[in-house]
């Protein structure tokens, strides 16, 4: 398998748009499958943050002595929109479900998403990117790879083939829009300390972990 996704990887670098669609229904697939596998504690109490699930499907699914820092990017590109697309499912899944009482987390996607609250969260948030979107696609691109992706502001200069001042102008921008448009929310009336809290590692966690 592993051959096998490099390849299309490899084919989607040289501009393939079937290669494309092929990688991003393969790594969604994996993604999902790690995801939904039953939490293993690590001594000190770790589990997969979302940017730990995007690396292990790439350590699972690429040759990387077969890549370029290029293919590379591409992929972490490929799999930030699979993660931002997989959290939406469960979350809609998850706000359909209502569930009711104590919710035990089982899987890594429950430790990501852990309760309603924590879904809609991640609706409102693509809600607000869609509208940043109308208004400035890039910006809202930068904040896909970023926040769900979990990719730093180098890796994301190097998805999107921009420099690393356009991505740090974006990001800042599109925070403050963000903030703008969410402020409003009450499920969303403490974002000014997710804004604030932002940087370089783990900034996945703390949407979640700080309302």
């Amino acid at each position: 398998m592993r051959d096998d996704v490099t390849n299309i990887l490899i084919e989607f670098g040289n501009g393939s748009k079937k290669a494309y669609n092929e990688l991003f229904k393969v790594v969604y697939e994996q993604l999902r499958e790690i995801a939904n596998q039953q939490i293993r504690y690590e001594r000190d109490g770790h589990t997969y943050s979302r940017t730990d699930l995007v690396h292990e499907v790439f350590l699972r699914m690429i040759d990387k002595n077969r890549i370029n820092w290029k293919n590379r990017a591409h992929f972490f590109g490929v799999a930030s929109i699979c993660m931002k697309q997989l959290l939406i499912d469960y979350a809609r899944k998850k706000l359909s479900q209502k569930r009711g009482g104590n919710f035990i987390k089982q899987t890594y996607i429950d430790e990501l998403i852990p309760d309603e609250k924590g879904a809609k969260k991640i609706i409102d948030l693509d809600d607000a990117l869609k509208k940043l979107k109308e208004l400035d696609s890039r910006m809202a691109e930068v904040v896909d790879y970023r926040f769900f992706g979990g990719l730093t502001i180098i890796e994301t200069a190097e998805v999107m083939e921009i420099s690393k001042n356009t991505v740090k102008r974006d990001w800042a921008k599109a925070r403050g829009l963000l903030y703008k448009e969410l402020k409003g929310n009450d499920t969303l009336s403490r974002f000014s300390l997710f804004l604030r809290l932002m940087d370089e590692t783990h900034i996945q966690n703390i949407f979640l972990n700080h309302f």
